[in-house]
This record gives C-alpha cells, structure tokens and sequence, in this order.
C-alpha cells in the first residue's frame, strides 16, 4: 500500500533569515492580494516569494512570477537562508488551537510519499478539482523543482501507533521550531532521523491507504509532472503531512455557498423547494441571527455518525432566514444521480448540488467548474454579510462534513462536489521544502 521516505528537507536558517513567524504564511489558495502584500512586507525571505509571488503587468514568458521563484530559491539556498537536513528525516508536527472554547492539538507526519494514480487505491482523493488551478501549480514546479507546501493526507491507524512511537522519542524534548503564529496557532516540529524508528514508522504505513484531505490540485499536479519528468530524482514523491483519522485533533469545519450572477426570483424559489424540503422560516422571535441558525443545524448531526438528516440554512436578505430539511430519503433515491453511491447521494453537499444548485437554480456541475457560479466562504456571518450588501443573491449555510463520510466515498472512488470539506486548521508553508 502506501510508501512513504524520509526526506533531506531544506529548512529555513533563523539566524540569518530572521524569526520563523515572520517567514511562514498559510496555504496559497486562502491569501488575497492584501495578505500577499502583507507577507512580502514582513520578511524579505518570506515564503510568499516562492509559493505564490506577485504577479507584473511586465510579465513575460521569461519573465514572470514562476520564475523569479525560481530565482530566490536558488539565491536562497546559495546564500545559507535555506540550509538542507544533514540527515533524511521524518518531521513530527503539531499545531495547537481553538475550536470554540475547546482547545485541541493535532499531530502529524511530514514526509514523502510515493506518487499513485488514484486508479491503484493507494492515495485517494476526495473532492473535485479545478483546471485553472492545476496550470499555476504546475508552472511553479517546472520553474523550481520542489515542493514549498505539503499536501494534507488521511491514514487510519485506531491504535495510534504511529503516533506514540514518534511521541515517545520526543516527549522530552521542545522541538526545533515552536511558536505562536498570527492567528494564535501553536506549532511545533520535531526533526527525527533515527534509521530504525523510521524504518518502523515505514512498515507500518504500508498497510495504510492514503486519504487526501487537502492539496488536491497539487497532488494531481505533481502526479503530472512525475509523467513529464521520469528520469528526474525525487520527482516521483511528493511531500505530505500526514494526520491519523482517529487524532483527537481532526476537525471539518463547513464551507458555506454563495449564489452569484443574474437575479434569482426568491419567492418563486420558495415555492419550488417545497416539493423536497420542509421549508421553515425563522423569525426574529427564534432567531436573533446567523449563530443560532447554525446551532439548530447541527443539532442534525449530535449523533455522530452518517445517518444524519440533510438540512441546509437559507438565507435570502433582509433577516430571511431559512432551513431546508430533505422531506424524505424517497427524493434520494429518485433524484439523485443512480451512477454515484448511497454514500455520496447522501452527502449534504451532494443533495444541495443536485435538488437545489441544478434543479432548481440552473447551475450544473460545468457551471460549477467555471468558478463563477458559485463563491465560497468558511465564515457565516460573512455569507449573510455579501447577500445584504448585495455581493451575491443568495447564500447556503452548511453543516460540515463528517470524517466518515469523507473516508466513504473516497473509498468508493468517488469525488465530493468542490468545497466539500475545510479541514480546520490549514497547515502552514514553509516549515520544511521538498527539493527533488
């Protein structure tokens, strides 16, 4: 099943660069053009200026942000700002956070792990993927020859043995990099090159499949470019974090939808619902906003498991809030698309893709893909915010996605519609680079 290498990881050199704080930022796909501003302003060496650089109206084919990622990273390296791990390692990997009141810890494995082509069920996605964002991607590594962010993989290990073994070597030790980042988030990373502790940690990840839990677009990117350059070392492997199933530190928050374009009738749309949802309008006597409306949602799924009613929050402007609550599973099984499993027919994202996006709004899968039908958000209010301001018609609210249900279909060689899951938190860039 899955293999998985230690890998000589270039890491930033502090006395030199500077704080690693003012060197890391989150993923590329959650920063705009005011956090990117932002990023190259803290630190000349900060990882913004490889992992997704400024863009110039000047920009050529020889000239571009690809390659002036390029052109840092091998300044960097030459000037000591990146060094390389004198040894191959596995880099142990922990962030610290709150989820309401609760404070949580996940653990993880940052390591390298053998490219597969989902057809051979070893790394299996789980989401839908967009053409636009695979082309950034890949004319990234074709410039630099690395990986600047690992890819977020799942594994199901119910006895945590991997994570006691690597805990129990650094229990007594702080760690090569611990601090508090700009969001309050706690991380720590641990460099483990001991040869027979990750010969074990190996052998017991060949029993594993790989779940991807973020970085489609990369993945499949790398897999691409593996193609194009067989003979190139390392190219072969990408580099993971990998987080067990069963860490009591694993959370999906939702992704709410955001209906753009031409303006929707919303009370004719009202009225069509009603043919699969129990349509129920909050007053200002039940509701006093967007918190308590998504309180009543997940009190859907307090018993844990995938048998969970599917019922989404509505809201249309002007207080209009709404819940919609699948009137029975009949609707299931005669609407929802007989090629795809019970597993994904059941998905909340699945029936509101379906009955509501296509069947009632016109906005299909293509129109999906495009990008322009439907915007995103990982905030509530905010999606209440862009319809009374006017920025979108409509907005869906949305309970999250169950781990199980990720797991499922994924094992089914199935894909969930885009933004199906938002694991919380994402993990930082420019902890360890993969340079093949």
């Amino acid at each position: 099943m899955a293999t998985i290498i230690p890998l000589q990881g270039l890491r930033y050199n502090e006395k030199i660069a500077g704080n690693i704080k003012d060197l890391v930022t989150p993923p590329y796909d959650v920063i705009d053009a005011a956090a990117q501003e932002k990023y190259y302003q803290l630190n000349p060496y900060n990882i913004i200026r490889l992992e997704y650089g400024k863009k110039r109206p000047s920009d050529n084919n020889t000239e571009n942000c690809y390659t002036r990622a390029a052109g840092f990273f091998g300044q960097w390296q030459s000037d000591s700002i990146l060094k390389q791990e004198d040894k191959p390692a596995l880099y142990l990997y922990q962030q610290q956070f709150n989820v309401g009141s609760q404070t949580l810890v996940r653990t993880g494995i940052i390591c390298g792990v053998k490219l597969e082509p989902y057809e051979n069920g070893v790394v299996l996605p789980h989401e839908e993927t967009m053409p636009k964002h695979k082309a950034d991607r890949l004319a990234l590594m074709q410039a630099c020859g690395a990986n600047f962010s690992p890819i977020f993989g799942l594994y199901g290990d119910p006895e945590r043995r991997i994570d006691r073994l690597l805990l129990n070597i650094v229990q007594e030790s702080p760690g090569s990099i611990n601090f508090t980042d700009e969001l309050g988030h706690g991380h720590r990373l641990w460099v483990i090159t001991d040869t027979v502790t990750i010969q074990q940690v190996q052998q017991l990840m060949q029993e594993q499949r790989i779940f991807i839990a973020d970085g489609h677009h990369r993945y499949e990117t790398a897999l691409n470019y593996a193609r194009q350059n067989p003979d190139k070392p390392g190219a072969g492997y990408i580099m993971m974090t990998l987080v067990n199933l069963y860490d009591p530190g694993l959370v999906i928050l939702p992704t709410h939808r955001l209906v753009m374009g031409s303006r929707v009738d919303k009370q004719k749309l009202l009225d069509s619902l009603q043919e699969d949802f129990t349509v129920e309008k909050l007053t200002a006597a039940n509701v006093a906003g967007v918190t308590e409306l998504m309180s009543g949602l997940a009190g859907f799924q307090d018993n844990g498991d995938t048998t969970h009613r599917q019922v989404f929050g509505m809201y249309l402007g002007k207080d209009g809030y709404y819940t919609l609550t699948l009137r029975d599973e009949d609707a299931i099984a005669r609407k929802m698309p007989p090629e795809h499993s019970a597993d994904w027919r059941r998905l909340d994202v699945s029936v509101l893709q379906k009955l509501i996006l296509e069947n009632q709004l016109g906005i299909d899968k293509n129109a999906l893909a495009g990008g322009d039908a439907i915007e995103y958000t990982r905030d509530a209010r905010e999606a209440v915010q862009a319809v009374d301001e006017g920025r979108c018609q409509l907005a869906f609210l949305m309970n999250p996605t169950l781990i199980a249900e990720v797991t499922a279909v994924a094992a089914n060689g199935e894909k969930m519609p885009q933004k199906s899951t938002f694991f919380y938190p994402k993990l930082i860039t420019g902890l360890v680079i993969n340079k093949f």
